[in-house]
């Protein structure tokens, strides 16, 4: 099945431009967004520590 975080649009937006509203509405709402929880718990540690460095993630 495919993780719909992984095709996000609002994802999408803050890889374009994180400074962008929807940009930071979207880094902003993973803090607590099951969904986004789900994914990332599910996720190889290689690619957790990517997505942490990218995305200044520190949870889970």
């Amino acid at each position: 099945m495919e993780q719909k975080c992984e095709n996000c649009k609002l994802r999408a937006y803050y890889d374009r431009n994180p400074k962008s509203f929807l940009g930071r509405f979207w880094r902003w709402h993973i803090n607590f967004c099951p969904g986004w929880k789900g994914y990332f718990t599910g996720l190889s540690d290689e690619k957790k520590k990517e997505l942490r460095e990218q995305y200044n993630f520190t949870k889970y």
